[in-house]
């Protein structure tokens, strides 16, 4: 079972990478190089992440891309949701078609449970948390 896509992960790496620098314009190559994410994935993840007003960007010789808000307001159930859409352990599905036992399921209602758990942890981390990880 894997709980962050590629994606995700890609975004939170270059989001503590531009919390790193205190609000400098940083370019969207030397975020790629220094974090090892290819380029091609990363423009893609900064696209997302500027659609969703997280970041800022700027086209040209001084340009790059850079935060938008404050690494507090920025969570990982926030980042999870965006490129990974709902969190969801088990979808309940068999075969792209809903499971029958699935109003009288007693693993449903545990993995429900677990869900609202993982939702809650999730919603207390912010980028400010794992960035005092990062600078110990």
């Amino acid at each position: 079972m894997k709980l962050l896509s590629k994606d995700t992960d890609y975004a939170i790496r270059a989001l503590l990478h531009l919390a790193q620098k205190d609000g400098g314009w940083v370019p969207s190559s030397t975020i790629s190089k220094e974090e090892g994410i290819p380029l091609q994935f990363l423009r893609r993840i900064l696209l997302t992440l500027k659609q969703n007003g997280l970041i800022d960007a700027k086209e040209g010789v001084s340009g790059g891309v850079r935060l938008k808000v404050s690494p507090r307001k920025i969570t990982l159930a926030q980042l999870v949701t965006t490129f990974q859409g709902e969190i969801k352990i088990s979808p309940c599905l068999f075969r792209k078609r809903l499971c029958p036992n699935r109003s009288s399921c007693v693993l449903r209602k545990e993995i429900l449970r677990v869900e609202q758990m993982l939702k809650k942890q999730f919603e207390r981390i912010n980028l400010a948390s794992l960035l005092k990880e990062v600078r110990k």
